[in-house]
């Protein structure tokens, strides 16, 4: 435990260090470019036995940097990517009946997957650094709230064959802990009445979203026969093990944040953001 907690630390202050230290991107590109070429390798532990996995990973890390310095592509993939999680809540509630997913199929999911993350996690840190820590302390305190109140409660199982430990107590739980969360938030940017109401359902339902992450990551992880996807983060496991949940909250936020910037929702409160310039100096 105290190697997790060591570990999660030095994670927090680095991740903290490259979002708040510049507003420049001299910084946040590094780490992605790392943190996808070590997720990219991961994710070939996942699927069938890949003939050329270095020709993989330079292609998802390529692919990668390509894609976000070319923001009028991000739409595409955030939308694809979604798509795909669609799809990925069916192939979760029916497993291990049917497996038609396992294939080929997962190498180019792999890359649309990652891509949509990191150009998610980049677009959300160009708007302003505490839109991207906004996301990720919604699937933090979500996994927390999760976690101690399925110890409590939880009963009836969510995805037995796939995550035993995971209960529809825990995961209302994460919701409402999540919810106090965007409430807090909402107010604070002087959110109200529609505008408020779509803030607190794009919320839930990136929460919802970082959940069917966890799990479905754990369902390639037993299909592969592997207990974690790598060993590089003493205590955690894989750097996709840390971060399963956010590759499907980031995108589906910044699809939906997108979309209701372009209907015009958050105008108001884009123009007067109380923390779009707001910069932890070191």
């Amino acid at each position: 435990m105290w190697q997790r907690i060591k570990t999660a630390i030095v994670l927090v202050i680095i991740v903290g260090f490259a979002l708040f230290a510049s507003s420049m991107p001299i910084f946040v590109v590094p780490l992605l470019a790392i943190g996808v070429l070590i997720a990219a390798h991961e994710w070939t532990k996942l699927m069938p036995k890949v003939k050329y996995p270095a020709r993989f990973v330079l292609a998802v890390l390529l692919l990668t940097m390509i894609a976000i310095f070319v923001p009028w592509t991000w739409a595409f993939w955030w939308a694809a990517s979604i798509a795909i999680w669609a799809m990925a809540t069916a192939w979760v509630l029916q497993y291990p009946a049917k497996e038609k997913w396992y294939g080929k199929r997962l190498a180019y999911m792999g890359v649309v997957i990652l891509t949509a993350a990191i150009t998610a996690m980049y677009g959300l840190w160009q708007m302003s650094p505490w839109w991207l820590m906004y996301v990720f302390l919604l699937v933090w305190c979500a996994d927390s709230g999760a976690y101690f109140v399925g110890r409590k409660l939880g009963k009836r199982k969510l995805a037995p064959n796939v995550s035993p430990n995971k209960s529809i107590e825990g995961l209302i739980g994460g919701l409402a802990t999540a919810g106090v969360v965007a409430i807090i938030v909402g107010n604070y940017l002087q959110l109200s009445g529609t505008a408020l109401f779509l803030f607190l359902i794009l919320s839930a339902i990136t929460v919802a979203a970082s959940v069917l992450g966890d799990l479905f990551e754990s369902m390639l992880k037993r299909r592969a026969g592997i207990k974690d996807s790598g060993s590089i983060l003493p205590g955690h496991g894989g750097v996709l093990d840390r971060i399963d949940s956010l590759l499907s909250a980031t995108p589906i936020f910044a699809f939906g944040f997108w979309i209701l910037l372009k209907l015009g929702v958050f105008t108001e409160v884009w123009v007067k953001m109380h923390f779009a310039a707001m910069r932890i100096p070191f």
